[in-house]
């Protein structure tokens, strides 16, 4: 690979992600809730895996959202949680940290993920174990996406954690603007775009789509539809400069083919994140179509 081209890549990435990450500022809770942190959900070479757990102070059982954090497979953690303001809503929320890419290769964020879910699953307090959702943005948004269509595939569930017989099916996915393809990310991609996401693929499935197609066909979401699946609600920018709404559009007509129950809302004049995605009608947007799936 050009090493002009990498360099150049690595830097726009860490300026990409420095805005996606100040862009997802959201509406903090108005309501009471007991955030127990660093839960330790699994551990992995002697490394402990970890996940917060926000729970309202008032609540009667309520569905659990659980947070995937974006950064290109590779940064940010689970601190930033842009969805806080769920809490004011009958909701609780997780928010898991899982190995990035400069760690451990794909399939070990969906491996992590699915521990983290069957973890919660197992040791519910203050939530329906019967109802979890997986909600995720950018990067966080296609892992979201990916582990909520593939229970049950033996070579995503992974090893990992002591609730191996514990189910992490999840009972519905929301995906801010996430991949879904990654055959056909790179065709479709602005120049911006592949210069974030060359050396992200590098990282994430140790290569790019077209030298290992196989890898790349394993960790995209669109390849595990079928009619089972849980109900998806996407939200994507019109004018993202870097994760093709066409991602989006492959996703919704494969949930659609398969008879599966999909939303698809598009964010006229949206980029890569920003207030439009997080504020109260986009929310509201999102917990209508949990409460009716839910």
């Amino acid at each position: 690979m050009n090493t002009r081209r990498l360099s150049l890549g690595l830097l726009l990435t860490a300026s990409l992600l420095c805005d996606f990450a100040n862009a997802q500022n959201a509406q903090e809770a108005s309501t009471d809730y007991v955030k127990t942190a660093n839960i330790v959900y699994g551990t992995v070479d002697g490394r402990d895996l970890l996940v917060d757990t926000y729970i309202p102070a008032r609540g009667d059982n309520p569905p659990l959202l659980v947070w995937v954090h974006g950064g290109a497979w590779r940064s940010m953690d689970k601190e930033r949680v842009p969805i806080m303001s769920f809490l004011d809503h009958g909701y609780a929320l997780a928010s898991v940290d899982f190995r990035l890419s400069g760690e451990a290769p794909f399939p070990a964020q969906i491996h992590d993920i699915k521990a983290a879910v069957r973890y919660l699953r197992a040791n519910a307090k203050g939530y329906d174990a019967n109802r979890i959702v997986l909600v995720g943005a950018s990067s966080g948004g296609h892992l979201a996406a990916l582990a909520g269509v593939s229970d049950g595939d033996t070579a995503l569930e992974g090893t990992i954690g002591d609730y191996l017989e514990t189910s992490s099916g999840v009972q519905t996915i929301v995906s801010y603007f996430g991949a879904s393809n990654l055959t056909t990310i790179l065709a479709q991609s602005t120049p911006h775009g592949l210069s974030v996401r060359i050396p992200s693929l590098d990282l994430f499935i140790g290569g790019q789509p077209e030298a290992i197609p196989d890898i790349a066909r394993q960790a995209s979401p669109i390849f595990y539809v079928d009619a089972n699946d849980p109900p998806l609600h996407m939200l994507h920018g019109d004018q993202d400069p870097q994760m093709p709404i066409n991602q989006s559009h492959e996703l919704q007509h494969a949930y659609e083919q398969a008879g599966a129950v999909v939303q698809f809302d598009v964010v006229h004049g949206g980029a890569h994140s920003g207030p439009a995605f997080w504020d109260e009608e986009r929310s509201a947007l999102v917990r209508k179509f949990l409460d009716e799936n839910l």
